[in-house]
């Protein structure tokens, strides 16, 4: 008696007999992996997405600043801190000043931008440079170390009027002062990613015959990797200051320009927009930087999940 568990097909075998072959069941069926569609996949993708954007790493520090914008805009500060208004602008009206000169003051962010972003280049690559001289000759190379420390000892307040007595008016002071900002932070951190290495991989190197180059390019400089995007991680917020303070002595342009101008005719919503500009730049040279580190240095403990 044929059941509804178990069916039996027929076929033809390659003898030319008839074979006998078990059916799926029901169950069997029902087990069949069927692929999902697309909309389900986009789905949990869009569902993984509104957890990380509702997730607290996201969500406070979001509620945090609607929650600060919300009291400066209701005078709260102005209140606890006897303030008036042309003291510190509303967040409206700095908006509003950013929407009538938004053609002037994205021309003076990139200006700036400019010149801290070329500075910060030349100081890193100037500090790199100190670094490998110091770990490649200790007993010459370490009082470049402390030269740099010294240079960066001086405040950028001494230090911008000298360099635009030097260098005049130009982008060229600007990206002096910058140059000199940031030399320190590379030289230092770079200095201690090659000379703190595992003696065991050194040895291995040396085992191998590796000449002093050999064990520059494959051991000491891959070792600085992770010690040089922490500076340049540093000298994405430090070279902004360097550059928005040059400009503040003689300048005919850029943020620390308007910023000071702004500031001496009691223009301030003006000058908020410039600091506002400033702090945004700053904050995506920094991510920009973030970004670099995670592409070039996947294979450290730091940047795996």
């Amino acid at each position: 008696m044929e059941t509804n568990s178990v069916r039996e097909a027929s076929f033809i075998g390659s003898s030319g007999k008839e074979m006998a072959q078990p059916a799926l069941t029901a169950t069997q069926k029902n087990a069949v992996a069927v692929p999902k569609p697309a909309e389900a996949t986009a789905s949990r993708g869009g569902s993984r997405m509104l957890k990380r954007i509702f997730s607290a790493g996201v969500l406070l520090p979001v509620l945090a600043g609607v929650l600060f914008l919300g009291l400066w805009e209701f005078e709260f500060f102005h209140k606890i801190f006897d303030l008036k208004k042309y003291q510190l602008p509303l967040p409206t009206a700095i908006a509003t000043t950013m929407r009538d000169n938004f053609s002037m003051l994205l021309s003076y962010t990139g200006y700036t931008l400019t010149e801290a972003v070329l500075g910060m280049l030349v100081g890193s690559a100037i500090g790199f440079l100190i670094a490998l001289a110091a770990t490649a000759w200790p007993r010459w190379g370490s009082g470049s170390l402390t030269l740099v420390a010294a240079l960066n000892a001086v405040p950028i307040v001494a230090l911008a009027p000298i360099m635009n007595l030097w260098f005049g008016d130009g982008i060229g002071s600007r990206i002096t002062i910058v140059t000199a900002t940031t030399m320190a932070a590379m030289a230092i951190n770079a200095y201690k990613g090659m000379a703190t290495i595992d003696p065991l991989a050194l040895a291995l190197m040396h085992s191998y015959a590796a000449g002093k180059p050999a064990v520059f390019r494959y051991l000491r400089i891959r070792n600085s990797l992770p010690y040089v995007f922490t500076a340049l991680k540093i000298n994405a917020t430090a070279s902004m200051i360097g550059a928005i303070v040059g400009e503040f002595f003689f300048s005919s342009k850029g943020l620390g320009y308007l910023l000071s101008n702004s500031i001496k005719v009691a223009k301030m919503p003006l000058g908020w927009s410039c600091i506002v500009l400033a702090a945004i730049a700053g904050v995506l040279f920094y991510l920009v930087v973030e970004r670099l580190e995670k592409v070039f240095i996947k294979w450290h403990p730091s940047q795996r999940k």
